[in-house]
This record gives C-alpha cells, sequence and structure tokens, in this order.
C-alpha cells in the first residue's frame, strides 16, 4: 500500500492547512497588509510546504529505495526519479 494512502488523513490536514494559509495570503494582498506581514505569511506558506514534502520525500524514500526485494537497476531507477523531482523542487 502506498505510504501516501496510509499517511492520508494526515496529509489532508497539512494541505488543507497550506489551503487556508494560501488564502490568507491572498486576502492580505487585496486588503493590501502591511509588507512585513505579507512576508511572514509567505515564510510560513514556505516552511509548511517543505514540511509537506520533507515528510512524503522521507515516506516515499523509507518504502521505495528502502525496500529489500529491488533490484540494482529498480533501485537505480527509482533514485533518479528522486532526484529529478529535487533538482525540480529546488529551483
Amino acid at each position: 500500500m502506498s505510504h501516501t494512502i496510509v499517511g492520508k488523513k494526515k496529509l489532508l490536514t497539512r494541505i488543507r492547512r497550506i489551503k487556508g494559509q494560501s488564502i490568507a495570503l491572498e486576502k492580505s494582498i487585496e486588503n493590501e497588509t502591511e509588507c512585513l506581514a505579507v512576508l511572514q505569511q509567505i515564510a510560513a506558506l514556505k516552511g509548511a510546504a517543505n514540511g509537506l514534502m520533507k515528510d512524503v520525500l522521507e515516506d516515499h524514500l523509507r518504502e521505495h529505495l528502502g525496500s529489500a526485494d529491488m533490484t540494482e537497476v529498480q533501485r537505480e531507477g527509482e533514485l533518479e526519479n528522486v532526484i529529478a523531482i529535487l533538482k525540480s523542487y529546488m529551483k
């Protein structure tokens, strides 16, 4: 079973929190809130997204790369997939 299915409730809670932060940020911009408050909201949103990424990535690495029944070719392919995602994420 996929780790995103096992941790679905926890992940959805985090995603909904991020969604709420995003909506609050949008409202701040619409209401012309002071720029320091907007920057704080952006930092909080980025931190929340980074935390979500960390948790999903950690679970993915443990489940997929930590599996004892993978061949070396499968492991290498999985590793390349993760590297590609990290490169995209870190742009």
